[in-house]
């Protein structure tokens, strides 16, 4: 199969997967208790029968399922998610503002994980017993065993309260002037913890997974072959071994990409990072369903978008899937 063709097969998987996971969320949503009325009446410290009755009708909630999910469907083909409630602001403007600042965290993230995983991986391969062996195995046993946001809180006590070095919350800092390079930097700044407590747990899994994956590729045959020909240590390692063995760590990145947007929402509470975690939270604490919505929808595009990337940078790694 083509790369070409292989694209649009797992594009054309990725739609029907994407509006099956919409009536999923849209459903789950609906029977959920709680609606938009009761938030409301909440504030107001209460509300007779007619005016829950009215509010509903107002925003739609008085139709049946069916009507409710077919208007919802016809919206997202259109890129029309509704409105807000609580924040008063189309829920597209509302998610792509708040979508970048996400994304930044996400792929930083992930790359610092796959990047330096991948690299004790191969130096712990290298040398079973080795020192480094001894860091990956204690990286990997504190990653899975720290939850997320309690690293989180650790890096705000430790560079934040005892050594203030990095600011305490937020993306940027207002008063900072200057050029676009000044405010990347500042914002760079902002980056560094909430970045670093999200890679932390994905650092433990893909270094054992990468550490794991070049000691067996290491005993293959050609590789055995490739040292008895005399080829330098350094590119047996990095030329031919560690391209076979990227392809377990890629597989698993692109498996792992949706939890790691899940952990972004824990790190950007924590962080108080403006993007679609703290989004989330206000929404759903408010009962803000097409915000909710529009969310989830935006989510679940990113992941799948990214998962056909994870296929196609397979393809392009690993020679055997591309004999395949």
């Amino acid at each position: 199969m083509s790369l070409w063709r292989t694209i649009a097969t797992r594009i054309g998987y990725g739609v029907l997967l994407l509006l099956a996971v919409l009536v999923l969320n849209f459903t789950l949503i609906s029977v959920a208790p709680g609606d938009i009325a009761d938030s409301i009446a909440g504030d107001m410290g209460g509300a007779d029968a007619e005016v829950m009755d009215e509010i509903r009708a107002r925003y739609g909630l008085d139709q049946p399922f069916f009507v409710q999910l077919w208007r919802y469907m016809s919206g997202v083909f259109t890129l029309d998610l509704g409105y807000s409630y609580f924040f008063n602001t189309p829920v597209t403007e509302l998610v792509l503002e708040r979508l970048p600042a996400t994304l930044l965290l996400v792929f930083s993230s992930q790359i610092i994980a796959i990047a330096l995983g991948t690299l004790l991986g191969v130096m712990a391969a290298k040398n079973p017993t080795g020192i480094v062996n001894v860091v990956v195995s204690f990286l990997a046993l504190f990653g899975f065993a720290a939850p997320v946001f309690w690293t989180g809180i650790l890096l705000i006590i430790a560079f934040v309260s005892v050594f203030p070095i990095f600011p305490v919350g937020g993306m940027q800092d207002v008063t900072v002037e200057g050029g676009f390079f000044i405010k990347a930097l500042d914002v760079l700044y902002h980056l560094i913890l909430p970045m670093i407590t999200l890679s932390s747990i994905y650092l433990a899994l893909y270094s054992r997974l990468a550490r794991a994956s070049m000691q067996e590729v290491l005993g293959a045959d050609y590789v055995r072959t490739a040292r008895a020909k005399g080829v330098p240590e350094r590119s047996v390692l990095y030329k031919h071994a560690l391209k076979n063995a990227l392809g377990p760590v890629i597989t698993v990145a692109g498996l792992q990409f949706a939890s790691v947007i899940s952990g972004a929402v824990v790190v950007e509470t924590v962080f108080s990072w403006p993007g679609l975690g703290t989004l989330a939270l206000q929404s759903i604490l408010a009962r803000d369903t097409p915000t909710i919505m529009g969310i989830l929808f935006y989510s679940s595009l990113v992941v799948i978008a990214f998962n056909i990337l994870t296929d196609i940078v397979l393809r392009l790694v690993d020679p055997r899937i591309k004999a395949g």
